[in-house]
């Protein structure tokens, strides 16, 4: 598989694209608008527990508060009340493994859920971005990753990568960090990645000094800190890419900007010395995305249909619990026989749904209806090329067989919001449904309204004041005699109409000309 990383950059976004074989793959956005929280680890704040959903609310100074389910807390409970300062004990215990390392005057007893109280400083890390009206999701189970392995301040085992398939080299990565451990007499845990294979010692000893140094920094700052506070702030999109996607597989990494280019240089010429002859800087006449086809992709994921080679298309949509996708055939017919060509126009949708969820970083709950195939063997086959597909996803991914119905569900991990919103913005006239109210059936609920107030014989008295959408203003206005003085007229009242571009289309507002009360709500 041919991979690229390509990376357009201005003064305001860069944007960084993964490219497989000459197709868009995976797309990030980074701009002052989206500001990367995946990772950050803040002094916390207990700000509600509630032991009925087994999770707590925690203060980090967000619009929203984060969410901490207890499975993310209570491993690391006993070692953060240690840093904090505080006596309370957890029992908890260990299975008993070469990489285990008893903590000190601690009790190997079963593990309970950690006690929580309003209040309480805490430690926690970033896992999930906000989605929607929903806060980040976080974790204690703090982790600092670098170049070759995973920092682990909470945990006590030292692993490998599944990747490293090297059993000999898989036991000398793993030594050089004991051996580290042991003789500075530390505790803690780590992961090695898949790029420190083949690295020297001195390279995985440098990185995990680093790492090191830097948690030391954030156990200095939380001894002093006043929650909620920032403790350790990850890398950009941009460099984050670089340090977990920039590897031998990559044939080329191209930006067109100068400042980044020496930019990532620098950095690769610390890191990966062997990667500095893969970077090159993009001096084409053609825009670097619409060298590589990009922007029109990018357009692409914006609409709810995918047009496929062999003349079907896949629609895209997003409800309320999940995303559905639809795949059509189209006027594809290349064989008489049905099952195959409905076998056919499957597999290939196989291949572009899974790009396109990759794509557009969909996460949660996916239903795919593809087109009725009758032999299991088929549906088995659709399903595979599923599997085969999204080994290539760096997400969590689950799929469930093909059921009689020709629907296939996926669970997908979802880290952050999907590309289509970082984009894009609600529509003010819809609200997101796709369809508005009729001009007529506005004027008519405006006209109930005020049926309603005049039937309170304790209504404020004087001039009102009518705020609505323009679109709506301007059919208000229309007509000889406007449709706001027969109202007007119609129920003996003195009504000035004004239009305001921050309500939706469907919205209007009432108000007390004297006074400046909303009073919409009182007669709705």
């Amino acid at each position: 598989m041919k991979k690229e990383i390509i990376i357009n950059s201005n003064a305001d976004e860069n944007r960084i694209a993964i490219i497989e074989d000459g197709k868009l793959a995976e797309l990030f956005i980074e701009n002052e608008e989206y500001e990367r929280v995946i990772g950050d680890i803040y002094l916390g704040k207990v700000a509600k527990v509630i032991p009925g959903i087994k999770a707590a609310f925690i203060d980090l100074g967000f619009k929203q508060d984060a969410f901490l389910h207890f499975s993310d807390v209570g491993d690391q409970a006993e070692d953060m009340k240690a840093i904090l300062g505080t006596d309370s004990e957890i029992d908890e215990d260990d299975d008993d493994e070469e990489d285990y390392i008893p903590r000190k005057n601690q009790q190997q007893k079963r593990r309970q859920v950690p006690r929580l109280e309003r209040g309480q400083k805490i430690i926690v890390q970033i896992t999930k971005e906000p989605v929607g009206n929903k806060g980040v999701r976080v974790t204690s189970k703090v982790s600092i990753p670098g170049r070759y392995l995973v920092f682990l301040p909470f945990e006590n085992k030292v692993n490998a990568s599944k990747q490293i398939q090297n059993m000999r080299e898989k036991r000398r990565l793993k030594n050089i960090v004991r051996n580290y451990r042991n003789e500075k007499g530390l505790e803690f845990g780590a992961i090695i990645r898949t790029v420190a294979e083949e690295q020297d010692d001195k390279a995985i000893l440098e990185d995990l000094e680093s790492i090191y140094n830097t948690w030391k920094d954030i156990e200095k700052q939380v001894k002093t800190g006043v929650p909620p506070a920032l403790l350790y702030k990850d890398l950009t999109v941009t460099t984050s890419v670089i340090r977990d996607l920039f590897r031998d597989d990559v044939e080329i990494l191209r930006t067109d900007n100068k400042k980044l280019f020496k930019e990532i240089q620098q950095y690769v010429k610390v890191n990966s010395p062997d990667l500095l002859d893969k970077i090159e800087l993009y001096k084409g006449n053609k825009a670097l995305f619409d060298h590589y086809n990009i922007e029109a992709e990018i357009h692409q994921t914006l609409s709810t249909r995918v047009p496929l080679k062999l003349g079907g298309h896949l629609v895209i949509e997003k409800t309320e619990a999940m995303y559905v996708i639809d795949v059509n055939s189209g006027k594809y017919a290349k064989s008489k026989d049905q099952e195959t060509n409905s076998l056919k126009t499957n597999l290939e949708a196989s291949r572009e749904i899974v790009r396109q969820i990759r794509l557009r970083d969909l996460g949660g709950i996916i239903v795919i209806d593809f087109i009725d195939v009758y032999d299991d063997k088929n549906k088995k086959k659709v399903y595979d090329e599923l599997k085969k597909e999204f080994k290539r996803d760096r997400a969590k991914v689950t799929i469930l067989p093909m059921s009689e119905f020709g629907l296939v569900q996926i669970t997908r991990q979802r880290v952050r919001e999907n590309v289509v919103r970082s984009i894009t913005e609600q529509c003010p006239l819809c609200g997101g449904s796709g369809i508005i109210e009729s001009s007529g059936n506005i004027l008519t609920r405006i006209e109930r309204w005020v049926k309603r107030y005049k039937l309170d014989k304790h209504r404020p008295s004087g001039k009102l004041l009518l705020k609505v959408h323009p679109m709506v203003y301007k059919t208000m206005r229309e007509g000889t005699i406007s449709n706001i003085t027969k109202l007007a007229f119609k129920h003996l009242l003195r009504i000035t109409l004004e239009e305001d571009s921050s309500l939706a289309f469907q919205d209007f507002r009432f108000i007390q000309a004297k006074t400046g009360e909303d009073i919409t709500p009182n007669y709705t």
